[in-house]
């Protein structure tokens, strides 16, 4: 939905909010952020002394064929192949939020027969829907939402991918 198509969506809903502007996680935060509270703290349990992750270090799945996949990823969306050597340094990702939330099995944002869909952050989605469909690849119209522009595709094998490019 765009614009005030979505604002009158959301109006149909009684204010509801959506799947998608749950699972993106920024639904609380410009209230946490309003009131003061930075966006690291407003996530983690009051008093929590837990030792906690740091961020994603690396993201493994199977492939038919894992060279042609890589390439793929490498040659459509820039991410750098991984190092097959001692040394070699791997992709190295912009820092910005990161949405980790399972969905229920059979959820439709998530491709039919596959379990996990990523989401990539983008600065200019617009020129990269044009890019990629240049390159003969289906991609969703661009949906704007509150907390950005979003985009839909999936790589050869059929694996989902969201594209965001965050509001602001």
């Amino acid at each position: 939905m765009e614009g005030a198509n979505q604002n009158e969506a959301r109006a149909d809903r009684n204010g509801e909010v959506s799947k998608r502007e749950f699972a993106t996680g920024l639904v609380a935060l410009p209230i946490a952020v309003s009131a003061g509270i930075s966006p690291v703290h407003a996530v983690q349990a009051k008093g929590s002394s837990m030792e906690k992750v740091q961020g994603i270090g690396g993201f493994f799945f199977r492939s038919n064929d894992p060279e042609a996949l890589r390439n793929w990823y490498r040659d459509h969306l820039g991410i750098d192949l991984a190092p097959q050597f001692s040394g070699g340094a791997p992709w190295q990702q912009e820092a910005g939020y990161t949405v980790f939330d399972p969905f229920p099995a059979g959820d439709a944002m998530i491709p039919e027969g596959k379990s996990w869909m990523i989401n990539f952050r983008v600065g200019n989605l617009a020129k990269m829907i044009e890019q990629l469909r240049s390159a003969g690849i289906e991609v969703s119209d661009l949906e704007e939402f509150p907390h950005g522009k979003f985009a839909t595709l999936a790589d050869p094998e059929g694996n989902g991918i969201q594209l965001w490019e965050p509001a602001g």
